[in-house]
């Protein structure tokens, strides 16, 4: 293809590479359209379609814990950078709320004599961890507490009153933990929603002829010619009637298609799951419920201390969301680049920054070490460097009178300058990369370089005593719409942005 010369300042042949030096009109021009464009200029779909995430997905009568805050930002952000597509989206919960753990509780109210009216967050927080420990020691206890779960599956009255109250007291718990992350759902299901749909999903398996019975269980053989190992069947059934993950899993994939016939369903789980949604995926395929390829299964590595293993307290656990969100504001409050007049609001805002950013910069499938003290400073590569820099930036502007923010010439004043102005043309490549790949880091990355650029360029270039007002303008120009580059880059991280810090 021929190469347009005046799109170009130098073209020169190094070490057998081509390279393009982009002529300031070109590079200055490409900026203009993207200021002036809806979403910075991104291609629109030509597709409208719709996403169904699941993300999230506690266990009912269990508080939230660190682990816990990873599924909730991964799926929030690409939940935003679907949107941000132009696509539409549903995102459930799916709370794990009919498992063994509700039958230890609803034993240990029974034991103790706990009426339900009197249930609150406080005992369900002392319960579960009381009852897991002795089913693990006794294993005829732990066999009550499963007879208990499978009544409570088949219908049982009474203990379905304990699950109710259990279920709105825990979930109350859950929702203001994710109110403080900024994470919502559009519904707020849970396993124990797809019991109606277990009878369906299985007549299909039948009809299709691809439910097997192997001793007494009810199975599905998933495996093909082309595994290069042995793939385990799906346990769809056991040999004493009960229903597992699969079967539920397969159910819930029954109801959205059913209710909502979504292009796509994504998950946003452990990467430990990574076997049972590949024997879910391919059940599901052969059951043509949903195709495969339409079932997108996006895997998270663990949040580790600094030790490298995943996060403990000192008690062995892993902390309670809760106590990770006080823990990061008393360091954050510690810092002596804190103001004390910053309001609550806006330390809740930037305590977010501090735990969301040190998450998302990561590429989701790996572990990643988190620092509560590294990741709150102001400098490095954290969410309170992102906020200083957008602050930083709107006070400039701010500070400057009679400036014509729609009026940008041609020139380009030094490196810094230049530096800048190319990192902002690279925003496209940036969304796009985390869109296909479904992963934030790209946008993590992309926005911290543009911030380091833009330090670099307000602090080599003394814009307020610029005498030259067409200088001075281009330059409020270029840190306006850098300033709406990372406030909407923010938002995708699911980042508010604070008034004062």
């Amino acid at each position: 293809e021929k190469i347009n010369h005046n799109n170009y300042k130098k073209i020169e042949v190094v070490n057998g590479y081509l390279n393009l030096t982009i002529s300031d009109n070109l590079l200055n021009s490409k900026i203009k359209d993207m200021n002036d464009s809806e979403k910075f200029g991104l291609k629109k779909i030509e597709n409208e379609e719709l996403f169904f995430l699941d993300y999230g997905g506690p266990n009912v009568a269990k508080p939230l814990h660190v682990g816990h805050m990873r599924t909730a930002i991964v799926g929030e952000s690409i939940k935003r950078i679907i949107e941000f597509m132009g696509h539409k989206t549903i995102s459930d919960v799916h709370f794990g709320d009919y498992g063994l753990q509700i039958g230890e509780v609803i034993y240990g109210m029974i034991r103790d004599n706990k009426k339900i009216e009197d249930l609150d967050i406080k005992y369900l927080d002392k319960i579960y961890p009381e009852m897991n420990a002795l089913c693990k020691e006794n294993e005829e206890l732990k066999q009550k507490c499963a007879d208990i779960t499978k009544k409570l599956q088949d219908g049982d009255l009474l203990y379905k009153s304990y699950f109710e109250k259990i279920r709105e007291i825990s979930v109350a718990d859950i929702k203001n933990n994710y109110n403080f992350l900024s994470v919502d759902f559009d519904l707020w299901q849970g396993e124990s929603d797809s019991y109606k749909y277990l009878k369906s999903v299985e007549e299909i398996l039948i009809a299709k002829n691809i439910l097997k019975s192997s001793e007494g269980a009810l199975i599905v053989d998933v495996s093909n010619e082309e595994d290069k190992k042995p793939l385990p069947p799906l346990l769809f059934k056991t040999s004493i009637g009960s229903y597992l993950y699969a079967s539920t899993d397969l159910a819930t994939i029954y109801e959205r298609v059913t209710k909502y016939n979504p292009d796509h369903i994504l998950y946003i789980v452990d990467n430990r799951q990574s076997l049972h949604f590949e024997q879910v995926f391919r059940t599901s395929s052969m059951a043509n419920i949903m195709d495969y390829d339409k079932l997108e299964y996006l895997g998270y590595g663990t949040v580790n201390g600094n030790d490298g293993k995943p996060y403990k307290t000192r008690s062995g656990d892993a902390p309670k969301l809760q106590n990770l969100f006080d823990q990061a504001k008393d360091v954050l409050l510690s810092k002596k680049e804190m103001s004390a007049e910053v309001s609550n609001e806006d330390t809740d805002k930037i305590v977010n920054s501090i735990l969301k950013f040190a998450d998302l910069q990561n590429n989701r499938e790996k572990d990643y070490i988190f620092d509560i003290s590294k990741f709150s400073d102001i400098v490095g590569k954290t969410g309170p460097y992102i906020l200083y820099t957008y602050l930083r930036i709107k006070k400039i502007i701010k500070n400057i009178n009679d400036i014509n923010l729609a009026d940008l010439t041609n020139n380009i004043y030094n490196d810094y300058d230049r530096d800048l102005r190319l990192k902002i043309l690279e925003l496209p490549s940036a969304y796009l990369n985390a869109y296909s790949n479904r992963m934030p880091n790209y946008i993590a990355e992309y926005v911290y370089e543009l911030c380091v650029l833009t330090n670099a360029f307000y602090q080599n270039n003394h814009i307020n005593n610029e005498e030259d007002i067409i200088k001075k303008n281009d330059w409020v120009n270029i840190l306006n719409i850098t300033s709406k580059i990372i406030k909407e880059m923010l938002s995708l991280l699911v980042i508010d942005i604070p008034d004062t810090m």
